[in-house]
């Protein structure tokens, strides 16, 4: 009689378990090197300046592309511009309100902060 159970037809037969064998301390050598300098503001500021300066041509393409000019009427004032600076001013005054509701959030929340602040220091 043997030992070891005998297989079934679906199942492959049992095979031994070979035991691990022990890791290699590591080879001393050097180490990885990482990148002498990281992130740093002044990169940070290069690559926004060649983002801005490329956006900037980008717009300048295209009020050149768009130098017919168009008639606007607002609140019963009239005048006439190119299209491509009336859509770049439209642009420049909707960013400019942006910033503006964004600072006043801004001053809000700075406001409640020196309050929670001075509450929680007495």
């Amino acid at each position: 009689m043997s030992s070891h159970p005998p297989a079934s037809p679906g199942q492959p037969p049992n095979k031994p378990v070979a035991t691990p064998k022990p890791a290699a301390p590591p080879k001393p050598g050097p180490a990885p090197k990482e990148p002498a300098i990281g992130f740093t503001r002044a990169g940070a500021l290069w690559s926004s300046l060649i983002a801005g300066f490329l956006i900037l041509i980008l717009l300048l393409i295209f009020i050149t592309q768009n130098t017919a000019t168009t008639a606007f009427t607002f609140l019963g004032w009239h005048w006439s511009l190119p299209l491509g600076v009336a859509i770049l001013l439209a642009a420049v005054v909707g960013g400019l309100i942006t910033v503006a509701v964004g600072t006043a959030r801004i001053l809000q929340l700075r406001r409640a902060a020196k309050k929670h602040h001075a509450a929680s220091s007495r």
